[in-house]
């Protein structure tokens, strides 16, 4: 089965965490390039020329990564900014909030608690429940996510309000489609990027529903 429950057409890619060891699918993992100067850059869509090297998605690994086991997986000497985990988390923040901005404009999401619900209960193919991590739990309780659909509560009312062109959100859905399916995978990275985000609201966490 693939991200969010869909069973794949094709095989996804693996690749080996310098840190951990362990080897996971491509799209729970960072790829890292060595820039021209010989740091590190994080490559968010991996599309940046050189040898990749990947590192789990998760705050703690991040920061626990040692220049030498970049060094060893770049086969030549290579220098770790500061600040590399910030940085990630910010690009890739940026990442879901422009997905989500163009299912908006796709006509594919929508915000608001009553249009919100009104997706949920009238039949729509709601693939993404989106909460701000500091809404009301109260609030946020009062939605449910669909069977099959995911649930994220990684970005900010302020910065799901930046997706969808207004000053604040806290409620948003997306319908299945590829942009729903990008938000999935890069919100999950994101996740790991976020500690402390959110609650365990009725909604639930980071979750596929059952």
């Amino acid at each position: 089965m693939g991200r969010g429950g869909r069973a794949k057409d094709r095989e996804v890619s693996e690749r080996r965490c310098v840190v951990t060891g362990e080897t996971a699918p491509k799209p729970g993992l960072i790829r890292f390039v060595v820039g021209p100067d010989g740091a590190v850059v994080p490559d968010i869509l991996g599309k940046l020329p050189g040898r990749g090297m990947y590192v789990t998605a998760d705050r703690a690994v991040i920061e626990a990564v040692k220049p030498a086991q970049f060094a060893r997986a770049a086969k030549g000497k290579v220098t770790v900014p500061d600040g590399l985990a910030d940085e990630i988390e910010r690009q890739l923040a940026r990442r879901v909030i422009e997905t989500i901005s163009l299912a908006r404009k796709a006509g594919k999401a929508v915000c608001g608690f009553e249009k919100v619900k009104g997706w949920l209960a009238g039949g729509e193919v709601v693939r993404v429940l989106l909460q701000a991590s500091d809404g009301s739990e109260r609030g946020k309780g009062k939605l449910w996510t669909p069977t099959g659909a995911r649930y994220f509560d990684c970005l900010t009312s302020t910065e799901l309000g930046l997706a969808f062109g207004r000053q604040s959100v806290i409620h948003g859905a997306l319908a299945s489609g590829g942009l729903s399916d990008r938000v999935v995978e890069e919100a999950a990275r994101l996740k790991g990027l976020r500690v402390n985000v959110g609650g365990e609201g009725a909604a639930g966490k980071d979750t596929e529903a059952k």
